[in-house]
C-alpha cells in the first residue's frame, strides 16, 4: 500500500487545518487506519485510528473532542480534522495502514506508512 498524506502546513493557535491521506495500491477497506504525529525529540505518538468501514473512531483521550478522524472508502482516503490548534500539537503528522486490532496504538504493529506532513501552530 502506498500513502500519501497532506493537508499540513503553518497555523496560529485556535486554528483548523484538515489532513488527507490517499492509499493507493491495495484493497483500502481491508485496513483500519491510523494517524500518529511526531515531535522533534519525541517518540511517534498515536493519535487517532478509524476502523474499515468507518464506524468506529478511535482517539488517544487528551485529543478526543478537538480531533476528529474519518474516512471515504470510494475515495482511498482517511481524513483527520484538526480543531482549535495548540502550539504543542506541532509535530509530523503520519497515516498508516492495520490490518489487525483497531485498538492498536503501538507504531510498529503499524503495517504502511505515509510520508508525513508537517504541522505547525503558532502561539
Amino acid at each position: 500500500v502506498q500513502l500519501q498524506a497532506s493537508g499540513g502546513g503553518l497555523v496560529q493557535a485556535g486554528g483548523s487545518l484538515r489532513l488527507s491521506c490517499v492509499a493507493s495500491g491495495r484493497t483500502f477497506s481491508d485496513y483500519n487506519m491510523g494517524w500518529f504525529r511526531q515531535a522533534p525529540g519525541k517518540e511517534r505518538e498515536f493519535v487517532a485510528a478509524i476502523s474499515r468501514i468507518g464506524s468506529r473512531p478511535f482517539y488517544v483521550g487528551s485529543l478526543k473532542g478537538r480531533f476528529t478522524i474519518s474516512r471515504d472508502n470510494a475515495k482511498n482516503t482517511v481524513y483527520l480534522q484538526m480543531n482549535r490548534l495548540k502550539p504543542e500539537d506541532t509535530a509530523v503528522y503520519y497515516c498508516a495502514t492495520n490490518s489487525d486490532s483497531l485498538y492498536i496504538r503501538n507504531a510498529s504493529l503499524y503495517d504502511y506508512w505515509g510520508q508525513g506532513t508537517q504541522v505547525t501552530v503558532s502561539s
